[in-house]
């Protein structure tokens, strides 16, 4: 079978799948929600970040995103649903390209129009507090966290191949980003900047530190899903559906 074909079918798959048109207007809804909280921000503080400031609901918006990824992934694991894809498409990897490319388009357009929104936002509610934001700063914030979700659901969708199940997946990385990453950075120092979450989201400040840049640290998190995608792409092709 032709590639077309097959991600149509999975793309149709997404679109029928409430619980993933949710999880990806719960990435907006969250994300944008921040933003508007925004003119509560301490302008004050010399360490005010206004890019941040109106990015900063990235954090509990990408646990929206690893969940849309899983679910995509997981969802064919659900009454054995992997056996009837895979007896479609025999070829697993071009089955395993479609999946994650309809992970992937859906979770960057989302993300760009959720940054967007978000940087309009902040600015409203910021007043002059932002004017010291460029147009070349909103424009890498807006591009670097719509790619940062993508990268973030991609991983999400590479691990649940690898483990065959969603709820694993989100027991590892949900925690992990919302609590074990700051324990390790606490007590790695300059070494936990390597890590898939606080990498990526280097591009999110108005100025930066440290060895990784703005998108040096996205490189970064993309090559964490991209050793979850080969990890899973293996699993898939050496165990039977």
């Amino acid at each position: 079978m032709q590639f077309t074909p097959v991600l149509r079918a999975e793309a149709l798959k997404v679109r029928t799948l409430r619980s993933l048109c949710g999880t990806l207007l719960a990435v907006f809804a969250v994300t944008t929600a921040f933003a508007a909280l925004a003119g509560g921000a301490d302008t004050s503080d010399p360490d005010f970040d206004p890019l941040f400031t109106a990015l900063s609901g990235v954090w509990p918006g990408q646990i929206a995103a690893i969940a849309f990824g899983a679910l995509a992934v997981s969802s064919e694991y659900h009454g054995n649903g992997i056996r009837l894809s895979l007896a479609a498409v025999p070829q697993r990897g071009r089955w395993f390209a479609a999946k994650l490319t309809v992970v992937a388009v859906p979770a960057l357009v989302v993300g760009l129009v959720t940054a967007l929104a978000c940087v309009l936002t902040a600015r409203a509610v910021l007043g002059s507090a932002a004017d010291g934001l460029t147009t070349g700063q909103q424009v890498r914030g807006v591009v670097g966290c719509g790619i940062y979700f993508m990268l973030i659901a991609l991983f999400a969708a590479g691990l649940t191949a690898l483990f065959r199940s969603g709820v694993a997946t989100l027991s590892t990385l949900i925690p992990f980003i919302l609590i074990v990453s700051f324990v390790i950075g606490d007590a790695a120092g300059d070494a936990a900047g390597f890590l898939p979450d606080q990498a990526g989201q280097i591009v999110l400040h108005q100025t930066h530190d440290g060895t990784l840049g703005p998108w040096t640290g996205l490189a970064v998190t993309a090559l964490w899903a991209t050793a979850a995608i080969l990890a899973g792409a293996w699993r898939l092709r050496s165990r039977d559906a």
